[in-house]
């Protein structure tokens, strides 16, 4: 294909088993509700190694991932209202997540209701397909292209490498905790201390929760939850005998980030109040475990789970995360980088996020 403005480049997987290479690829064609950004930085998300290895189901390759975009807004479409409270213009700092795409129609309860995360056609921002059945890419890459509906303005007072985890990550913590009622009077507990589960910690305490208390297998966490991230409690299960016995009936929330299929579900819920909500985020690749009737019936507890975040969430996540100062713990890797930056996150090195950033060596391939 010989160059053309609708040529990206960017770090392409072509099947699941050999590492990202460095080429072109064609984006959406650009439409007057889009918008184009030069992309700074890229969080990596530990969906991005599942879609990488089809761990969730076939993935459709070619595919470029990342969902935790940061940029610099080079074109709008002729149709993206500059008189919008959320305008998008050129020049502006933004981020994506990963969300990209929704029918965004009067008649589809979600997105009447403003939850567009839960449409039926929901477009993910990378590994999926447009209405015009166009593929969507990522932002492991120079460039990214697509609909401003999901392209958020990123508050000045966030630094842009700190940002980028928030726009999936983030929200996806925020948003049940925001939905649950998460704030002063409210006991919450944090489970797996993770890319998620940090800043699990770091929203509960940002609402204004009672209470947060960090679990986790091992105490190995333990000073970072507690002295680093602001947990006021710590339960190791492995290490704790009879954890779920001492710590009986003592939260209103738990929100669970590991994606582990022989996690302690039934032992989890007997920490929850009368009326306690157990909500899942982490998406193991197999199934959870299996759960006897009377881990609910006994205090009409609930099992719930959440996806990503509303467009709304993410801009309620941004404006608390710019007051309270919410920076999620990151360490920054160059783009070039990116094949070992995903063999040390699936090895669970990161503390507790890396974030790409192009420049330097990057800006001259």
């Amino acid at each position: 294909m010989p160059p053309n403005q609708d040529t990206f480049k960017g770090w392409v997987a072509h099947d699941a088993k050999n590492p990202l290479t460095y080429t072109t690829y064609t984006p959406k064609p650009f439409t007057p509700t889009d918008v184009e950004i030069s992309v700074s930085h890229c969080g990596i998300c530990g969906t991005d190694i599942h879609t990488l290895r089809s761990g969730w189901g076939p993935t459709d390759y070619p595919c470029v991932v990342g969902h935790e975009i940061i940029g610099t807004v080079t074109r709008v479409g002729d149709a993206v209202d500059p008189n919008s409270p959320n305008a998008i213009r050129l020049g502006d700092r933004v981020g994506i997540g990963a969300q990209s795409g929704a029918c965004l129609r009067a008649d589809c309860e979600a997105c009447a209701d403003g939850e567009e995360s839960y449409c039926s056609r929901m477009t993910g921002t990378y590994n999926g397909r447009y209405p015009d059945k166009s593929k969507s890419f990522g932002g492991f890459a120079d460039k990214w292209r697509g609909p401003a509906h999901f392209v958020f303005r990123i508050p000045d007072s966030l630094p842009s490498a700190e940002a980028a985890p928030l726009l999936c990550g983030g929200v996806t913590v925020f948003a049940p905790l925001r939905k649950y009622g998460v704030g002063p009077g409210k006991t919450v507990g944090i489970v797996g201390i993770g890319g998620l589960g940090h800043m699990g910690i770091l929203f509960a305490r940002a609402l204004g929760a009672d209470r947060v208390v960090a679990i986790s297998r091992s105490s190995g966490k333990k000073e970072d939850a507690v002295g680093g991230l602001g947990a006021d409690g710590f339960i190791a299960t492995a290490e704790e005998k009879g954890w779920a016995k001492t710590h009986s009936r003592s939260l209103d929330v738990i929100l669970c980030t590991v994606s582990a299929h022989d996690m302690p579900l039934s032992q989890y819920l007997r920490l929850l109040k009368r009326d306690g909500v157990f909500v899942q985020v982490g998406a193991p690749e197999e199934a959870l475990p299996p759960l006897m009737a009377w881990s609910l019936i006994q205090k009409s507890v609930k099992v719930t789970g959440s996806n990503i975040g509303s467009p709304d969430d993410i801009r309620a996540m941004l404006a608390l995360a710019a007051e309270k100062r919410v920076l999620p713990w990151i360490q920054k890797r160059d783009m070039k980088d990116v094949n070992q930056a995903l063999v040390d996150m699936h090895e669970g090195k990161a503390r507790y996020r890396y974030v790409l950033q192009n420049g330097g060596e990057q800006a001259k391939l």
